[in-house]
């Protein structure tokens, strides 16, 4: 019986952890990965976005900061102490949150949710995606020592009699079931949400995009050559940190935008070394800790993706990968600094902007965030704009707003008592969430829900 069982190791689900842990509660956390830290880790999703300096439900992103420069994986740029290292951050969490008391299943899936009469969940059946271990428990249950020295025919038999195994009703003690008083789904698309049947705000999508990282980029000259063609500093800001050059810049295919990069990408369109939906948007951001290594916030795949549809996936991501080294190319030809740089990353995940968000107590509104609704339980204070990416040509908004809250009751399911949400799956409209999806907001979702339920407990 756990206190708590959050489900995604992502960002809201790590800070959740973290801090129902290190308040007392028995923490169990599921991650379907092998590895913590979601959008940013996986996803390459980074610096972690500026959504203000308020200090509400903030504990565990001071923690993580102060642990990642601790590793010299960390930097403040132009105000901004989210710069992370992305490989450096997986080693990170696992300390921290160990550290913390949360019991960790890496390789782990809900598969099942008993929801009791009184509309709380009672109890998770977890499958592990682990091979090996399951062939243990049927070692366990046979007695058997088939696979000591077994050859590649013992091991093929063995499979089919797990297959076997799997579908009688002995298997079900290859499926764990865990008990638990509350549950935090962090997953981003809302899986334990959609398992237990609740329900769900119609969906609007965004563009997703598969992000990357150059590695052997000399940034001296890179820096030298984007002071030459860009005088905007809000666009092309560069800074020397701790010796080592950080810059970012930006280029969208938008006409109603200037951009001091534009002649360079209609040379290479021109000459056929990009397309032009290949241009439709480029940012690169330095890596903590990485001197010579960019990451790059592109391609931005240009079509409405359903992402639980595997075929449609797989198709994005071949697209995807395709575009990117045309983009690889191109800033070896175009950029002065890029000549011996290489791709060293390409994300395991998809950057998911929008996707199933759960029917909550309190649907949180584009007009509560314009106008700064002030409640008497805010999970958080930011100022992160309005911002929707589109698939069509100067649709895309970015809309500066003033601080705004928002209330615990949006990640509270509205069908399940015990059931709480982090994260990219709240209960908001389409434009407050476009504000709410940054990472510095999912951390304090996460911190937020926990304390919240201690507070219950207690």
């Amino acid at each position: 019986m756990y206190d708590v069982v959050v489900v995604g190791g992502g960002t809201a689900g790590v800070a959740a952890a973290y801090t129902a842990a290190k308040s007392g509660l028995k923490t169990l956390l599921i991650e379907k990965k092998i590895h913590l830290g979601g959008a940013i880790t996986s996803g390459l999703v980074l610096p972690v976005m500026n959504a203000g300096k308020s200090e509400i439900n903030r504990d565990f992103y001071d923690d993580l900061v102060k642990k990642m420069s601790e590793f010299g994986a960390q930097i403040d740029f132009q105000g901004n102490n989210g710069w992370f290292n992305p490989e450096v951050l997986k080693i990170v969490l696992d300390e921290m949150l160990s550290a913390a008391g949360v019991e960790i299943r890496f390789l782990t899936s809900v598969t099942k949710v008993e929801v009791g009469f009184d509309n709380n969940i009672k109890s998770l059946e977890l499958r592990s995606e682990l091979l090996l271990e399951n062939i243990n428990k049927i070692y366990s249950h046979n007695n058997s020592d088939m696979l000591r020295g077994a050859d590649p025919k013992q091991l093929l038999e063995c499979i089919k009699q797990i297959d076997g195994y799997n579908n009688s009703e002995e298997g079900n003690c290859l499926l764990e079931c865990v008990e638990t008083r509350y549950v935090i789904d962090a997953t981003g698309n809302c899986d334990v949400g959609k398992i237990c049947g609740c329900n769900f705000i119609e969906n609007e999508t965004q563009p997703v995009t598969l992000r990357f990282i150059m590695s052997g980029v000399d940034m001296k000259k890179f820096a030298e050559y984007l002071r030459s063609v860009d005088s905007d500093k809000e666009v092309s800001p560069i800074e020397k940190i701790d010796g080592c050059i950080h810059l970012s810049t930006a280029y969208t295919w938008d006409k109603n935008s200037t951009w001091a990069l534009r002649p360079i990408f209609e040379k290479a369109i021109a000459a056929g070394d990009l397309t032009l939906e290949d241009s439709n948007y480029f940012q690169v951001f330095t890596v903590a800790g990485c001197d010579g290594a960019l990451a790059f916030n592109c391609p931005r795949i240009l079509k409405d993706l359903d992402i639980s549809d595997s075929k449609a996936v797989s198709e994005a991501l071949i697209e995807a990968r395709g575009s990117i080294m045309r983009l690889a190319n191109f800033c070896k030809k175009y950029f002065t600094g890029f000549e011996k740089a290489y791709i060293s990353n390409i994300a395991d995940d998809l950057g998911v902007r929008v996707s199933r968000r759960i029917e909550g107590r309190y649907l949180y509104t584009e007009r509560d965030l314009k106008e700064g609704k002030r409640f008497e339980n805010p999970v958080l204070e930011a100022n992160y704009p309005i911002d929707v990416h589109s698939s069509e040509q100067d649709g895309s908004e970015l809309k500066k707003v003033g601080y705004y809250q928002l209330p615990i009751e949006s990640l509270m399911s509205a069908d399940i008592n015990n059931l709480f949400v982090a994260g990219r799956c709240l209960s908001a409209d389409f434009k407050a969430q476009a504000a709410l999806r940054v990472q510095q907001s999912c951390f304090s979702m996460g911190e937020a829900v926990a304390k919240y339920i201690r507070n219950l407990i207690s």
